[in-house]
């Protein structure tokens, strides 16, 4: 009955999140190009569709959250993507549907947190967790030379570590930004060079590399400063019942 209820969740949550990168990425593919060029347009609609039903759905908090992930996301992805060229879109632009697609990847790994089942069973879940992401990311260095994927895996298991409260989420949104890079690399949505933002030839990487993710954890930190920092008052008062507790 435990492995079913927490497949379940791992289902309905990040489960039906990669689906639905599967199925929405596909448009914005080297392949679907090939029958009709307007396939990035179509990306576009959907995944603004699905952000909007989400946000409609979502508590006022995750609200909020979620417009701070579309801004950081947008900032990010300029920033990185045509700034210090660390990976290329197909068209060389960022694509309307990437910062809203942020944000519905931050949301959905915080609900599959919050799962019942996910949250009793915790710790398992955390170690499963922790040994897939070492296993993938030392498979991409040994058939992939991911040195750069590696790096930033071991960076991520070791800051990690002492961190009890936000370990379960970045370990699940490890896996879900591994999914997500797995599917746009392989549509030829984007790619990554063959070395660490194309610069350090000491950092061999994949494309994609595997502990990209790493880069994915400033959207939470980003988007909770921000929170924080427009209810500042409700904010004290939750860290003050924690410490109680």
């Amino acid at each position: 009955m435990k492995k079913s209820n927490l497949f379940y969740a791992f289902f309905r949550t990040i489960g039906l999140l990669v689906l639905f990168i599967a199925f929405g990425l596909f448009f914005d593919s080297s392949f679907f190009i090939r029958i009709d060029n307007k396939g990035q347009l179509y990306a576009n609609v959907l995944m603004l569709l699905v952000f909007a039903v989400l946000f409609y759905r979502a508590t006022k908090r995750s609200r909020e959250l979620m417009l701070y992930a579309v801004l950081i996301g947008i900032c990010g992805e300029y920033l990185f993507s045509l700034g210090f060229e660390m990976y290329t879109y197909r068209m060389g632009n960022v694509p309307t549907y990437v910062p809203p697609g942020h944000a519905i990847i931050y949301i959905v790994t915080v609900y599959f947190c919050r799962e019942k089942y996910v949250k009793k069973y915790k710790s398992i879940v955390e170690k499963v967790f922790a040994v897939s992401i070492f296993i993938y990311s030392l498979c991409f260095l040994i058939f992939a030379a991911d040195v750069f994927g590696f790096v930033l895996t071991l960076l991520t298991l070791w800051l990690l570590r002492n961190k009890p409260r936000e370990r379960l989420f970045y370990y699940s949104m490890y896996i879900v930004v591994a999914f997500l890079e797995i599917i746009g690399t392989t549509y030829n949505c984007w790619y990554w060079p063959s070395t660490a933002f194309g610069e350090f030839d000491f950092l061999k990487s994949a494309n994609p590399p595997s502990g990209i993710s790493f880069f994915y954890f400033g959207l939470d930190l980003g988007s909770l400063w921000l929170y924080k920092q427009r209810h500042k008052i409700a904010w004290g008062r939750m860290k003050r019942v924690r410490n109680i507790n």
